[in-house]
């Protein structure tokens, strides 16, 4: 099985070598700019988000008949010793599910997961992009000649329906992580499967050419070997098939160092667009600014002055390591990168529940999560975090690269919707909690877990009982609203 770009990581951090220019110098990069700006098209102008759509399950019916991507080993069913995900899914809006090993969710429900094969899986996660304006999606394709290829080629379908139904845009993104016979096999693999996509209303053009993106070349590592001659090769000829090409390169692409082979500026430089990946770069907003001060600016003046168009990683953090802070550190990159002129931004990714750097729902308290499983949810810093903020923040930051809203370094989405009318916060939403009784699994953190689908309830003809929520703190309380479930959950 292919290994992920995600487990790459450098030693990059702040401080480190990274070549600065003066404003002076980069003024006159960019005044001496051959700049051949592309028109706003389904990628230029506009919010990509990388879709891996890996995730099966057994029993879903797809070719790779296991838990893909949900279990180290796919044999078996995921469990907190047979993991490979660090962050868990808000699973309300999946039709189909699937029983996993995990312990119960906090919430007393079972921990099930869906799989990326169901058709309803891809199309929620397209409903939910074009809910939040989210423009195109980048089907990320790995080696597809070995045993995950006839998933793949399936999952390739499964999106452009999706696609098509909901009016969002997609194209496909080889990634060359550990495909050794890349050269001939991704020419053989576009003309006889992949080509026949852009037959669709949905695949993305720009500038009149169906996109194709290939992530990995240059980077120095050694699951992408590859001299510069055979990938500058590769490029030209996708090119030569009438293709805009996007290609997804090391961090540190313009200077050839750290993350980046030397003797690679030519494959950079023949591409249409370039994506330089950010994950694992950068974990706070100090970073965030260091880097565009560093990196970002000289980055673009490059791509100015070779007019390429430049699409920066924006992504939201990990929820592991706590680099979120409900929203500012993702918010700061969509500020840096619209001020610094760039021609599209590149999400990384929208359903990386891998790495935690998904921007799909995710568990929104700890009640969603399934018992000792370690996963945080998205109010890890204190503040409550509804299950789809970080799409709503994502369909914000592509309202202000379109000009749609003004350019402002404060974050302008809450965290939490509210119903109007004033402050109308839920405090007692995933406290602790305390009941005098409960019957069955309807346990007490079902009553403060935003989830109007469960409920707390009493022991059985037994009578005065109570509840009681903890709020952490003396706050003032405008109301007290109970409520009961609805009738599909209540009966």
């Amino acid at each position: 099985m292919a290994v992920s770009r995600r487990r790459f990581m450098t030693s990059v951090v702040p401080g480190s070598a990274l070549a600065a220019v003066s404003s002076s110098q980069l003024l006159s990069a960019l005044g001496s700019a051959a700049r051949a700006d592309s028109p706003v098209g389904d990628v230029v102008g506009k919010i990509t988000v990388g879709y891996q759509g890996w995730f099966a399950c057994k029993g879903d019916s797809a070719p790779i008949n296991g838990w893909w991507h949900w279990s180290a080993d796919m044999s078996q069913s995921p469990s907190p010793s047979n993991t490979t995900i660090a962050a868990w899914p808000d699973m309300r809006e999946y039709t189909n599910t699937y029983p996993t090993a995990y312990a119960n969710l906090n919430n007393g429900r079972p921990a099930t997961l869906f799989s990326s094969y169901d058709q309803q899986t891809v199309d929620t996660h397209f409903r939910w992009m074009r809910e939040n304006n989210i423009d195109t999606a980048a089907l990320q394709r790995f080696n597809p000649m070995g045993g995950e290829g006839p998933t793949r080629d399936a999952m390739a379908t499964k999106v452009r329906t999706a696609a098509e139904a909901n009016g969002r845009k997609y194209y496909i993104m080889y990634d060359v992580t550990d495909w050794t016979n890349m050269q001939p096999e991704i020419k053989t693999d576009w003309l006889n499967k992949m080509k026949a996509h852009t037959t669709s209303p949905a695949y993305a053009m720009q500038n009149g050419k169906p996109v194709v993106g290939i992530w990995g070349f240059g980077f120095n590592d050694p699951k992408r070997p590859w001299a510069p001659a055979p990938c500058l090769e590769v490029v030209n000829w996708f090119k030569s098939q009438g293709c805009y090409v996007m290609g997804g390169v090391p961090t540190h692409w313009r200077r050839g160092v750290e993350d980046s082979r030397p003797g690679f500026l030519d494959v950079y430089h023949a591409f249409h667009m370039i994506s330089p990946w950010m994950v694992g770069r950068i974990g706070t907003i100090a970073d965030v600014d260091h880097f565009y001060t560093n990196v970002n600016l000289p980055d673009q003046a490059d791509c100015d002055a070779h007019g390429i168009d430049y699409q920066p990683c924006v992504l939201p953090g990990d929820v592991t390591t706590r680099q979120r802070r409900h929203g500012d550190f993702m918010w700061r990159q969509f500020y840096n990168m619209v001020r610094v002129g760039a021609q599209g931004i590149y999400i990384s990714m929208f359903d990386e529940y891998n790495e935690g750097n998904q921007i799909a729902k995710t568990a929104e308290t700890l009640a969603s999560v399934p018992v000792n499983s370690g996963m945080l949810a998205l109010d890890e810093d204190g503040t409550a975090c509804s299950a789809d903020y970080y799409l709503r923040l994502t369909g914000d930051g592509g309202r202000m690269l379109k000009g749609q809203i003004a350019l402002t370094a404060t974050r302008p989405t809450p965290p939490v919707v509210s119903g109007g009318g004033g402050d109308t916060t839920n405090l007692a939403r995933g406290k602790a909690v305390a009941a005098s009784s409960h019957n069955m699994n309807f346990i007490p953190p079902n009553a403060v877990d935003g989830d109007s689908n469960t409920y707390w309830e009493s022991a059985s003809n037994a009578f005065p009982q109570w509840i009681q929520v903890d709020l952490g703190a003396a706050v003032p309380v405008g109301r007290v609203v109970l409520k009961l479930p609805p009738p599909a959950a209540w009966q």
